[in-house]
C-alpha cells in the first residue's frame, strides 16, 4: 500500500500550483485584450473545441459522482449517467445553430433571451445561471477538499486557497482565452490519469471473481430504469444554465466545427466517465465495499490507497490540474455572464476583473463549511434548470411567438411551486414537500418515487404553468381592449420592420430583421436572413 508523506504531498501540490501559476500568467498576459476577455466568438476548429467540451464536463467531482452511482445501480445506472451526461453536449450542435442565427452577437443564452422575452426575463435567467455556476464552483471546491484530504491525509484548506488565489490571477489577466487555452491542458490531463490509473489498477488490484456474481451489480433494475428519465432531463437542462458551454458553442468557427466538435466530445466524455465509474463495482469485486454502500462515492480512492505511492503521487498532480482547470471556466463563465447581462460589458476591464476576485470567496467559504454531498450540489442546480430551461426554449419555434417574458418566469417559479406541492402530498408534511426541492434524500433510492415525480413536474409544469398565465394575460389584454375600445393585438404575428434602403443596400451580406408585438411582454425578437 502506497502513503504520501505530508513534505512530498505539500511539495507535489505547491510545484504543480506554482507551474500552473506561471503558465496561465504567460498565456493571460499574450492573450490579453478586452475582445477575447470576455468571448472568442467565431474563432475555433473542431479539435480544440472538442478538448474543451470534455474540459467543461470534467472536474474532481468525476471521480466520485460516477462510481457513486455504480456502487449503487450497478452497470445499468452507469452506463444511464455516461450517457445522459455525454449526449447533452452532442446536442449543442443542434441548439448552438438557432441561438447563433437568432443572435450572432451574443455569447451567452442569456442575451438571446433579452432578444425574445426582455430584459427583465434575461435578468431573471440570468440570476438562477449565476446561482448554478455558483453551486457549481462550490461543488467542485468541495470535492478537491475531499480528494486532497484523502490522497494526502492534510487539511485541504490551505491547498483550496492557494489554487482559488492562483486561478483568480491569471483568469483576472486572461479571461476566457486562457480559460480556452487551459481547457486543452485539462482534457489531456484527464487522457493521462486515466492511462495510469488504469495501468496501477490493473497490476495491483485482484478481483474476486466469486463476488461478480453475487453482488447484482451487472443485472438491470428498476433504479436504473428511472434514472434514464431523472438524468437526461436533469443534465439537459442543467447544461442550458452552464455559460461555459455557450461561450464555446459561440467560440465555433462554424456550425460544422461544432458539429465536429461536440460529437467527439460526447463520445470521449462517455468513455471517460464509465471507465471512473468502473471503480464503485470494482470496489465491490475486491471486498472493500458493499453494494450500495454509504462510502460508495469513495471507491476511486478506496482503490488507490492499494496502489504504489508514485502512482497516488500522479494521480494528486492530476486532481490538481483537473480542479484548476475546471474552477477557471466557471469564474471565466461566471463574470462573462454579470458583465454582459447586468453591466452590457460597458464597464472597464479593471471592474471585470475585480469581479474574478470577489466571485471565489462565498464559493470557497460554502464549499469548505457547507458542503458535505457534491452530488446534491449538482442534483439542487438540475432540478431548477428542469423546471425553468423548456418553456424559454419553445421560444426557439415561431409557433409559440404569442409567449412572453411574464409567462416565462411565471412558468418557471410556479414549476419550483408545483414541486413542492408535490412533495408536501406525496411525504404527507411540508417539510419533506420542501425538502425535496433540494433533493434531500438523493437519486438512489428506487423505493423512493419523490425525485422522479419532482422531474416529471418541474418541466411539464413549468410549461403548463406558463401557458396558464399566457391564457390569464391574454384574456386580460382582451377585456382591457373591449372596455377600452384599443385594438387587441396580443395575438398579432410579429411584423417584420425592415431597415431603412440607404442601411439595406450599403450591408451587402444580410440584413437584420427586427419583430415586434405589442402584446407580449419582449421587447424584439432579431433575426438574420441571408439576401
Amino acid at each position: 500500500m502506497g502513503e504520501l508523506s505530508s513534505q512530498a504531498s505539500n511539495a507535489i501540490m505547491y510545484v504543480t500550483y506554482g507551474a500552473l501559476l506561471v503558465s496561465g500568467c504567460y498565456i493571460g498576459w499574450r492573450a490579453r485584450d478586452g475582445i477575447s476577455f470576455l468571448s472568442s466568438n467565431g474563432t475555433q476548429k473542431a479539435l480544440p473545441l472538442s478538448l474543451n467540451f470534455i474540459a467543461s464536463a470534467m472536474g474532481c467531482g468525476i471521480l466520485t459522482t460516477y462510481s457513486q452511482i455504480a456502487n449503487t445501480a450497478g452497470l445499468h445506472g452507469l452506463l444511464v449517467y455516461c450517457i445522459c451526461g455525454s449526449l447533452p453536449i452532442f446536442l449543442f450542435s443542434f441548439a448552438g445553430p438557432a441561438i447563433r442565427k437568432r443572435c450572432p452577437d451574443g455569447f451567452v443564452l442569456t442575451e438571446w433571451v433579452r432578444m425574445r422575452f426582455g430584459v427583465i426575463c434575461s435578468l431573471y435567467l440570468s440570476a438562477f445561471t449565476v446561482l448554478t455556476m455558483f453551486l457549481f464552483l462550490v461543488g467542485e471546491i468541495s470535492a478537491l477538499n475531499y480528494a486532497v484530504s484523502t490522497l494526502t491525509g492534510l487539511n485541504a484548506l490551505p491547498a483550496i486557497i492557494v489554487e482559488c488565489v492562483v486561478t483568480t490571477i491569471y483568469t483576472s489577466i486572461g479571461g476566457f482565452k486562457v480559460s480556452f487555452i487551459t481547457d486543452n491542458l485539462q482534457a489531456l490531463m484527464v487522457t493521462l490519469l486515466l492511462v495510469i490509473c488504469a495501468c496501477g489498477m490493473g497490476t495491483n488490484i485482484h478481483i474476486d471473481t466469486s463476488l461478480i456474481g453475487s453482488s447484482g451489480l451487472l443485472k438491470e433494475n428498476k433504479l436504473g430504469w428511472q434514472l434514464i428519465y431523472i438524468l437526461f432531463v436533469a443534465i439537459v437542462t442543467n447544461d442550458c444554465f452552464m455559460a461555459g458551454f455557450w461561450l464555446r458553442t459561440f467560440a465555433a468557427k462554424t456550425d460544422k466545427d461544432l458539429l465536429i466538435g461536440t460529437g467527439i466530445a460526447a463520445v470521449v466524455t462517455f468513455v471517460y466517465c464509465a471507465l471512473v465509474g468502473t471503480t464503485g463495482f470494482i470496489a465491490v469485486w475486491t471486498g472493500d465495499l458493499q453494494p450500495n454502500d454509504p462510502d460508495g462515492y469513495a471507491a476511486f480512492f478506496i482503490l488507490l490507497a492499494k496502489m504504489p505511492s508514485w502512482v497516488i503521487g500522479f494521480v494528486l498532480v492530476f486532481t490538481v490540474c483537473l480542479s484548476t482547470c475546471t474552477l477557471d471556466s466557471l469564474q471565466s463563465a461566471m463574470v462573462s455572464t454579470i458583465s454582459n447581462d447586468l453591466f452590457r460589458n460597458k464597464i472597464s476591464l479593471y471592474w471585470v476583473r475585480a469581479m474574478v476576485v470577489v466571485i471565489i470567496i462565498p464559493c470557497v467559504v460554502v464549499g469548505v463549511k457547507a458542503a458535505d454531498d457534491v452530488l446534491q450540489i449538482y442534483l439542487i442546480a438540475d432540478l431548477v434548470s428542469s423546471a425553468i430551461i423548456p418553456i424559454i426554449f419553445l421560444g426557439l419555434s415561431e409557433k409559440f411567438y404569442w409567449l412572453a417574458g411574464v409567462d416565462v418566469i411565471v412558468g418557471g417559479l410556479g414549476a419550483l411551486l408545483a414541486v413542492f406541492v408535490f412533495g408536501t402530498v406525496y411525504y404527507d408534511n411540508a417539510r419533506d414537500g420542501a425538502r425535496l426541492l433540494l433533493l434531500w434524500n438523493g437519486l438512489y433510492n428506487s423505493e423512493d418515487w419523490g425525485p422522479f415525480g419532482a422531474f416529471v413536474i418541474a418541466p411539464f409544469g413549468g410549461v403548463i404553468i406558463g401557458f396558464f398565465s399566457c391564457a390569464v394575460r391574454l384574456a386580460s389584454l382582451k377585456v382591457y381592449s373591449r372596455v377600452t375600445g384599443k385594438p387587441f393585438t396580443a395575438l398579432d404575428r410579429p411584423i417584420p420592420q425592415l431597415q431603412a434602403a440607404a442601411e439595406a443596400q450599403s450591408d451587402s451580406s444580410e440584413e437584420d430583421v427586427v419583430f415586434s408585438n405589442d402584446g407580449a411582454d419582449y421587447e424584439s425578437v432579431s433575426y438574420t436572413s441571408k439576401k
